[in-house]
This record gives C-alpha cells, structure tokens and sequence, in this order.
C-alpha cells in the first residue's frame, strides 16, 4: 500500500469561502498581524484577540468541504493518506479525512495559557474573558502565533521522510517551517504541486497541475496508480 501525504495551505480552503491571511482581500487587512496573532498581541489586548477568533470560528462554521477535500477523504479509503495542513479549520475532518496533523494549531480547541497540555474541544463556540481551564487560567486559541514553536514539525518532517506520494496544494511553501517539509522528501517519492499559478523556478521532477484545489485534486487522484 502506497504513502500519500498530501501538504494543503490556505488555497486549500479559500475555495470554501475563507478568505486567506495574504492578499489584497486576506483577513489581516485592517488588522496589525501581530496584534491578533502572537503572544505579545495577547498580552497587549487579549479581547481582541479573542474577538478575532471568535469572528473566525464563526466563518468556519458556515463554510463547507469543497471538492478537494472531498477527494482527499475519498483517497484514504484506498490507501494510506496523511495530511498536513497549515490551516486552522476543520473541513478535513468534516470531508471524513481522519489522519490530519495541523501545523498551525486548529480553531475548534481552546488551550490553557498557563499549561498547554490543557487543550480542550470547543466547536464553535466563542471563547469569552473569563473562561478558565482546570487550573484557573484564561483559555486561548490552540493557535500557533508568530514567534512560538511549532510543536508538529518534526513529527511532520518523519513523515514526510517515508512517503511515496507527495501531493502539495492551496500553499505556496513560502512560509517557514513548513516550507522545508519537501526538503525531507525521499528521492523515491513522486512529488504533484496542484496550483492555479504555479511559482516560477520549481524544480524539474515536480510535477505540476495548473488547477485550483477542487477541480485539480480529483483529476490528479483519479489518474493515480496505487
């Protein structure tokens, strides 16, 4: 049975009605990034932030798995399909993918911000001042800011490490660490990007699909030998 991980960014969702964080359009327009996402714009005006995130959430809600997610569940149940993902949402969960790691922390949890092993599953529902985990501190997104680790790297880049299939999409592995995953990528492993504008420069033995996520991935699946 081959290995397929598949590597998806905010392309990957934008399909689905969420807006990106970069661009003319992304939800960081009117808003100093790090004031909404990282730990001193926590501790500047932590409302705010939880303010943010709530508006966010509740976006979330509404959208839906589109195509491409749909594909990606349908894949894993022919064969062994991990995906890492650098979005915060929940539509590969809600296609029916189960073998998910979220680089970047997911929206649905809140976390303690005096223990991050407290995490705790939240839905959709707002996380207000004033709501505590166990120990009596102030719950925060299960996001990962600017500035802190990203505890799923390396678990991310092991992985990587034994794949057969790479298939990257929705991201423009511009943005570090996860940029580096396919640096892990052994020599064996065939290696699709699905992107409707494919940067310039790529390297040769990358196989390139000039499609959007929802249209791109099915073609690609269905034409896989497995």
């Amino acid at each position: 049975m081959k290995h397929i991980v598949v590597l998806t960014g905010a392309g990957m969702s934008a399909e689905s009605g969420l807006q990106t964080f970069r661009g003319n359009n992304g939800l960081w327009n009117g808003y100093n990034v790090m004031e909404v996402a990282s730990p001193q714009g926590w501790q500047a005006d932590y409302k705010m932030v939880l303010e943010f995130y709530n508006l966010r959430r509740q976006e979330i809600a509404k959208a839906k798995p589109n195509a491409g997610h749909e594909a990606l569940a349908k894949l894993e149940r022919e064969t062994k399909v991990t995906i890492i993902t650098q979005n915060i949402d929940d539509l590969h969960e809600r296609a029916g993918s189960n073998n998910i790691i979220h680089l970047h922390g997911e929206i649905v949890k809140a976390r303690s911000t005096f223990d991050p092993s407290l995490v705790y599953n939240i839905e959709y529902k707002n996380i207000e001042v004033g709501d505590k985990c166990e120990r009596g501190s102030q719950l925060r997104p299960h996001i990962v800011w600017f500035g802190e680790a990203v505890p799923m790297i390396d678990t991310a880049a092991m992985i990587v490490q034994k794949a057969d299939i790479i298939i990257v999409v929705g991201t423009s592995l511009q943005v570090y660490p996860a940029a580096g995953l396919l640096d892990y990528a052994p020599s064996k492993a065939i290696i699709y990007l699905v992107d409707p504008f494919p940067p310039e420069g790529l390297p040769a033995h990358i196989k390139i699909i000039s499609d959007t996520a929802s249209k791109g991935l099915p073609k690609l699946i269905k034409g896989l030998s497995l």
